[in-house]
Order: C-alpha cells, then structure tokens, then sequence
C-alpha cells in the first residue's frame, strides 16, 4: 500500500470524554475524603496530601520536612523499617512517599482484596512512627551524600540558583527541598519529632480514594483504621517576601563544562489568577510544546540545544514564569539572544492559526490526563491544593476553547517582560564572560550559593 506523503493528513474529530467525578466523605475525626468510583480493574489508589511541605523548614534547618517525610516510614506500630516493607510486598502494594515544597504526599496503590490490610499499615505510618535514632541518622546521611552528589549535576544547579536568586533567601520557597549543606547538619531527631507533632493530623490533611471500592463500604473502612488520627491546632504559618525582578546575569561557574545550562524568567500572576487559559494558550505557542517558537528557533533552525521550552510555574502560594535549555557553551551568547527575541516577539502577540493550532493541541491531550488511576489522582490533588472549582475539569475544554485572540495578545503583555528578566548561567565562567562583554542582558555578576 503506497502514501502520498506530500498531503497532510485531516485531524480526527475530538472524541466525546467524560471526567471522572469525586464523592466527598467526610470521616468522624474531619478528614476529608475525595472519592472517585472507577470499577474496570480491582484496584484502589490511596494519596494522603498534607500540608507540610519544605516551604515550613525552619529558616536555618532547611531540609527538615524531607527528612520527615524520609523517616516516617522507618518503622511503624509493631513492625520495624525492614519488616513495614515487607508488609507491603506481601500484599502487592506498591507504596510511595514524597515531599515537594508545599506537602507531603503518601501514596499506595493494592488489590481491593488487599485495601484494608495496605490501609491498616498506611495508619500505622500515620499515627505510630517509630522515628528511632538510628533510622534518622542513616536518612540524613543519605540527603548529605545526594547533596555531594548533586553538585557536579548542571540541571539541579541551574533550577535551584535560579529559584533562589529569583524569589531571594526571604522566601521560603526559594530553598531546595532536600535542604542545603549547611543545615542538614544543624536538623536533629527532635525537629522531626515536634514537625510531625505540629503537621501530620487529620484537619491539615485530605485523602484522594480512586478505584474499584463504593463509597459505604470506603467510609466504614477509613473510619475503623483513622479513628486514631487525632485532630490539633493549626499552627502553620507562611510569610513570603519576594525580591523584585532584577534585569541581570548570574554566572554559576562550573570549570572546564562545555555546555551551559540556561535559565532565564521572572515573578509572574498565581494559579489563581483570571488569565490563566489565557496565559496556558500563550505558553504553548511560546515554548509549551515541540512545536513552539523557542523550540523551533533554538533547536529546528539554529541548532543550538536538543530541545528547549518555557513555563509558568505554580506553587500554592508563588508563580514565576522561565525559559529552560542547555547549549554548547559557546553558543551561550547567540541563544540567549534568540530566547529574547523569542520573549520580545510575542509581546506582538499570536496569530489566529497559532491559537487554534494551541487549542487543538490542548483539547486532544487533555484525555490523556485521566488514563490511569495515578493520572486521576494527581489531578484531582492539583484541583484541591489550588482550591479551583468544583467543576474545573467539566469546564476545563469549554475555557480553552472560548479563549478570544485578544486576551492571550493581552496576557502576553501583562505576562512577559523581557526587560524584567533574570538569567542564570552554568558553565566555564571565562568561556562565558568573555561571551557577555556587551552586558545586553544585564550586568553580569558570578553567584556563589551560601552553603
């Protein structure tokens, strides 16, 4: 069978896609409970979120939440660390936990025979840490070692000195979630023992349930294993102080590299924000995609970068906007200069073909959001954590598709804002001062990290 390939095939229509709806459960000690029914599979997905992320480490032991959220699971109830994991193979669950800067997430995922014993542990977990010593020495030794580690990577360089030169040390956010050097030290066994105390409890938290298991029969259960999570005061408090943008270039000198490692960006509007579709549509066409313009300009027609791209990036409480890429070093220069071109240029605005080519795109992934049960979940967990509406998903296509050319020309005005921008750079600091002579992307200064 032959092809001609010289036309270009007409999309498919968009398939009709119904999204999952949640059930809120709300158990006898105020934790909520978001329930999706999904019965193809005999499966269940559990995620615990609470609210406990690093943005609450102490100001001078950064990294204290990580290792919470390391040592939590080090033994629990009447089982040690070797014999929980154990427990979990036993039963074929798989069982993660994770900490980011807003929270700490406990995830395990069974067979619906298995739900009530993988809960029952998860409980243990919750409520009946060991947090022994020696677990908390062997897990602090480790966040030492992928510290020394991490200082020959470029890509965790450049994110966490761009973050931090950004938003400025009086941000919480502006700190690595794994800590810094200086401070795991300074973390002792107590800190971990009060952060659990004053976070890990039912009214600073939620649950997401997703899969096959009705909403009776997951009430009973979540009330007979968490009837022991007790309920405290709310005592976390945030304050956040951003440094204003600064048009300059950071150099974080990495000798003898030959590449560098590109970061540029600047404070931008928070999730919650009334342009955000619009915002959404301007990024794909910017650099939110494979075929965006700094994608095609960097990497299709001049070759600099095997791919390069751009954000708006949402924390809870903070927004920035970047544009991420690596290139030969000595190709530093010519692409920051197409990544401000890139910038200055869609201020101009998008054409109509760009925006339907960006709705298109967005609408036709956006199933793919819901394939598996982890999908579901994560997505429901962003929902919550933004506190968007009930029916964001229901209404998700419908926003996108009745976003006008005008408001995304406008979002690109009050979005991006080349001359507002900070740059850090990776790389050979001579190879890359000897490129920046001409300061015409702000005065360059070398940055040291204070760890």
């Amino acid at each position: 069978m032959k092809f001609d390939r010289s036309i270009i095939p007409s999309p498919s229509p968009v398939s009709l896609f119904n999204v999952p709806e949640e059930e809120i459960i709300k158990l006898d000690n105020g934790l909520q409970i978001f329930h999706i029914k999904k019965s193809e599979l005999p499966i269940v997905l559990v995620k615990v979120v609470i609210n406990a992320g690093s943005k609450y480490d102490p100001s001078d032991k950064k990294g204290t939440f990580n290792l919470l959220s390391m040592c939590i699971d080090e033994g629990a109830g009447e089982f040690n660390s070797l014999e929980l994991s154990e427990q979990f193979d036993l039963l074929g669950t798989s069982f993660s936990i994770h900490c980011n800067s807003d929270n700490i997430q406990l995830t395990f995922q069974t067979l619906k025979e298995n739900f009530n014993k993988s809960l029952d542990l998860l409980s243990k977990i919750l409520t009946e840490p060991h947090l022994k010593n020696e677990d908390f020495e062997r897990e602090k030794r480790k966040i030492q070692t992928r510290l020394q580690q991490l200082k020959d990577d470029p890509d965790y360089l450049a994110n966490v000195s761009f973050e931090s030169i950004l938003m400025g040390n009086q941000n919480p956010y502006s700190f690595p979630v794994l800590g810094v050097e200086n401070n795991i030290e300074q973390i002792m066994l107590e800190d971990i023992i009060v952060s659990h105390k004053n976070f890990i409890f039912p009214n600073n938290a939620f649950v997401i349930v997703t899969g096959d298991i009705d909403k009776n029969e997951l009430s009973y259960i979540l009330n007979k294993n968490l009837s022991g999570w007790q309920k405290n005061s709310l005592i976390n408090k945030l304050k956040l102080e951003n440094k204003n943008d600064i048009h300059k270039v950071y150099i974080v000198d990495k000798k003898d590299s030959v590449q560098t490692e590109i970061r540029v960006g600047h404070h931008s509007s928070d999730r919650n924000s009334k342009d955000y579709f619009a915002k959404h549509l301007l990024n794909t066409t910017l650099g939110g995609q494979f075929t965006s313009r700094i994608n095609l300009n960097l990497r299709e027609k001049h070759g600099f970068t095997y791919g390069a791209g751009s954000n708006f990036n949402y924390y809870k409480d903070y927004a920035y906007f970047s544009v991420y890429t690596s290139v030969g070093i000595d190709e530093t220069y010519n692409a920051l200069k197409e990544i401000f071109h890139e910038l200055n240029n869609i201020r101009n605005g998008v054409t109509e073909e760009e925006l339907n080519f960006a709705k298109s795109s967005i609408i036709r992934k956006f199933p793919s959001n819901f394939e598996t049960y982890k999908h579901i979940t994560s997505n429901l967990a962003g929902k919550i954590i933004f506190g968007l509406p009930d029916d964001y998903f229901k209404r998700y296509i419908e926003n996108i598709n009745s976003v006008p050319l005008n408001d995304v020309n406008k979002a690109a005005a009050e979005n991006i804002f080349p001359d507002q921008i900070t740059t850090v750079l990776v790389g050979d600091k001579d190879k890359l001062l000897e490129q920046l002579k001409s300061n015409k992307f702000g005065e360059v200064k070398i940055y040291e990290s204070e760890e």
